[in-house]
């Protein structure tokens, strides 16, 4: 057993640093006060082949493991991108597994090839108003007709869908009260995000301007039945082989945008002078930083094992749960306590961190909240009953 990155690793994190250090932040300042997702960025990191690093060699990526997209991710948010740069690639990089695994040949090819050079960009829609996190419960419906899938309802929070070409869609086909479980009847789709059927409504937040979140409405939205990922009404088992990436991921983008938090504290903790002496000769200041590096530190070897044990084709639900549970809370606590070691200027858009503290909300809070990911841990490894 060892920590040590492999050389190849190593180098992943150096090039992807190499591509993210064009992008400083006054860039990721100017992103967020005036939005505009950022295409040049998006654009940069595929024109080096990052953003197909999961996806097979045979549809135009590098075949790589989540434990190379975990280090490439972290790398992202760490730049000082934030989540703002992590989430314009984020599904690049994990969405369409399900059709990596459960997709025909012809789809892989039509559909993997695109995404992994960065031809087109994709949304996944899923989470609905009325139902959150609660998804054996969605309502947007799919009826077959025909060749084709008439879909109508609604998905809200759903990201990049401004500048979307494709979605990934899970839609009820059967009814609910006409299945013997909630988890089936629904099925999966990725087809074109045909505008003059869905209606974008841009949701405005508090943080990660540049990556939109969105309402949509579907209004006889038509489907190929072509566009169908594996069988009809499975697609809720199809989408848990991204789930456990997603949480990997997202924890090492929180790791990263909290050790980005930090590097700024330190430093203006070194810089900033106060009766005579520089504020980091305090402990009050110093203590709080060097709990944050030691929680950070402490999440990222978790999430490293997530991604390692999915790697290994091993269970790794609770691994990944735990590790964007750790990695959410340091990142926040990291987000806050740089804030509050520059005082009032860390109030000020200036000094970046303020952004930090607003986006670090997303991670925390997505793609699971901390209430259920401890729920799963406390049901699947403690044996407790389920209590949702």
């Amino acid at each position: 057993m060892h920590f040590a990155y492999t050389p190849d690793q190593e180098a992943i994190r150096d090039a992807v640093a190499k591509v993210c250090a064009e992008f400083n932040d006054d860039y990721w300042l100017k992103r967020d006060r005036e939005g505009g997702f950022p295409t040049d960025f998006y654009d940069a990191l595929a024109r080096d082949g990052w953003l197909g690093i999961c996806t097979p060699e045979a549809y135009g990526g590098s075949g790589l493991g989540v434990t190379e997209a975990t280090i490439m991710m972290r790398t992202v948010s760490e730049s000082g991108a934030g989540m703002t740069g992590a989430s314009a690639v984020h599904i690049n990089i994990f969405g369409l597994n399900p059709v990596t695994v459960f997709g025909t040949e012809e789809q892989k090819q039509r559909m993997l090839r695109p995404m992994a050079l960065g031809e087109e960009k994709a949304c996944f829609g899923v989470t609905e108003p009325n139902t959150g996190l609660n998804t054996t419960q969605l309502k947007l419906r799919a009826d077959k007709r025909g060749d084709r899938y008439v879909v109508n309802g609604q998905k809200v929070w759903i990201s990049t869908a401004q500048v979307a070409d494709r979605i990934l869609l899970l839609a009820r086909t059967t009814p609910l009260e006409e299945v013997e479980k909630p988890t089936h009847g629904l099925s999966l789709f990725y087809t074109k995000f045909d505008r003059s059927r869905i209606h974008v409504r841009e949701i405005e937040k508090m943080g990660r301007k540049a990556v939109d979140s969105n309402e949509l409405f579907f209004e006889d939205f038509e489907i190929p039945e072509a566009d169908l990922i594996g069988e009809e009404g499975r697609g809720f088992e199809y989408i848990l082989h991204g789930m456990n990436p997603e949480r990997i991921l997202i924890a090492a983008e929180a790791i990263g945008l909290g050790m980005a938090a930090l590097q700024k504290a330190a430093r203006y903790a070194r810089e900033r002078i106060v009766f005579n002496r520089p504020i980091g000769q305090n402990q009050g200041i110093q203590h709080p930083l060097a709990k944050c590096w030691a929680e950070l530190e402490a999440a990222w070897l978790l999430v490293l094992s997530a991604a390692w044990q999915y790697d290994q084709g091993l269970p790794c639900g609770a691994t990944a749960n735990a590790a964007k549970y750790l990695a959410g809370e340091a990142g926040f606590t990291a987000c806050e306590t740089a804030v509050m070691t520059h005082g009032g200027f860390g109030y000020a858009k200036e000094y970046h961190v303020e952004r930090y503290l607003r986006e670090v909300m997303v991670p925390r809070i997505a793609p699971v909240s901390p209430q259920l990911a401890l729920s799963y841990i406390a049901e699947r490894v403690l044996g407790m009953p389920k209590s949702y």
